[in-house]
């Protein structure tokens, strides 16, 4: 008798099958094992282990259907609830949808839903669902975090703030940036909280090398209707403009840096403010800043998520996308017809992202 024989004979493809299922059940009871980690732990190092492994299950077998089970964009939502839930933030809800999606409802954002969308090098995108937005990325392996400032800006000063008020949208964006915070205090993550970030030393560089000194012309011709001051810097450096609270925000480059990059700083007594929170909170410097966003665009240090040379080749939905070469955009500040535009841009905006993001080019 053949080995061939052999292999294709009734008792060898029984004892095959049952290798399988015990194959499958040991597998199944792992997955199992995991799972009730991820919901009932309450340590962060077993909470991030159990969802990293998770995400790299692979149930599928030849002989054996498995029941309805997840995805790994689907353990990364669950990750951060728990996380969430581990510090008593109650303003973010992860539940499933009607496609068997795990996805979160950000309070007081009811109109819109987030969601991962993950790719090929595990990077894991935080994405809002109305306008496609990736707002920050997530490596669970890498322990890599960064906010896309672009996908901030085209999102919560460009659309949400049509709908919401900027007291509203400060309160959605809290819980993210204290996920942030979670995982660089209770796993070690590098975060990039980028326009977020509300350090007094914290420079953010425009992605354009030069600025045309006109641009700061027309916001000194804003403040003229303002009861806030623009002064210019020793050495004609640049100028900034003194808000209230004692806050003051800054456009300038260093005169004793040879390169002399142009960048913004916000400056405030207690580093509670933000770049961010300028743009949302002041409607003469949003206005003035979306005017020329081409110019003012924010350049982001990156958090390189690669395990190759080639992986630059490799990246797929969930990097972040270069900033538009044309975008004019405008806020609830301005008139209907402006607003109108700036939706088409919005639009514009999100058309690029789903052919661009193969790059890893963050600029707000």
């Amino acid at each position: 008798m053949t080995s061939n024989k052999i292999e294709n004979s009734p008792t060898a493809k029984i004892n095959a099958l049952s290798d399988s299922f015990k194959h499958v059940l040991e597998r199944g009871q792992q997955y199992v094992d995991l799972l009730d980690q991820l919901a009932q732990t309450d340590d962060a190092e077993d909470l991030l282990a159990a969802a990293e492994k998770l995400a790299e299950q692979d149930l599928h077998n030849a002989f054996i259907d498995f029941p309805q089970h997840y995805q790994a964009a689907d353990y990364c939502m669950l990750f951060m609830g728990r996380l969430l839930e581990m510090h008593n933030v109650t303003s973010v809800t992860v539940d499933e949808n009607g496609q068997h999606e795990f996805v979160a409802i950000i309070a007081p954002l009811e109109d819109t839903s987030f969601k991962f969308v993950v790719s090929d090098n595990g990077e894991a995108a935080f994405t809002e669902q109305t306008q496609q937005q990736p707002l920050f990325y997530m490596n669970l392996k890498q322990r890599l975090f960064q906010f896309n400032n672009r996908a901030l800006v085209n999102y919560f000063i460009v659309y949400a703030l049509k709908k919401h008020s900027d007291l509203e949208l400060r309160d959605a964006i809290k819980p993210l940036i204290e996920f942030a915070n979670e995982l660089a205090d209770d796993l070690n993550f590098t975060i990039n909280l980028g326009i977020l970030n509300t350090a007094n030393d914290q420079r953010f560089k425009l992605r354009e090398p030069n600025l045309q000194l006109t641009v700061i012309d027309r916001l000194f011709v804003k403040t003229g209707e303002t009861d806030y001051m623009l002064m210019n810097l020793p050495q004609n450096s640049g100028a900034e403009l003194l808000l209230d609270q004692g806050i003051k925000f800054d456009l300038s480059f260093d005169p004793d840096d040879y390169s002399q990059e142009w960048a913004f700083q916000v400056k405030d007594p207690g580093e509670q403010v933000s770049f961010f929170d300028i743009l949302l909170h002041y409607t003469m410097v949003r206005q003035w800043y979306l005017a020329d966003r081409d110019a003012l665009a924010v350049r982001s240090d990156q958090l390189i998520i690669a395990d190759d040379e080639d992986a630059d080749d490799d990246q797929s939905a969930a990097t972040i996308p270069p900033e538009p070469t044309e975008e004019v955009m405008s806020t609830t500040a301005v008139d209907e017809e402006s607003e109108e535009d700036a939706d088409n841009d919005s639009e514009a905006v999100t058309d690029e992202e789903a052919t661009e993001q193969k790059k890893h080019d963050e600029d707000d």
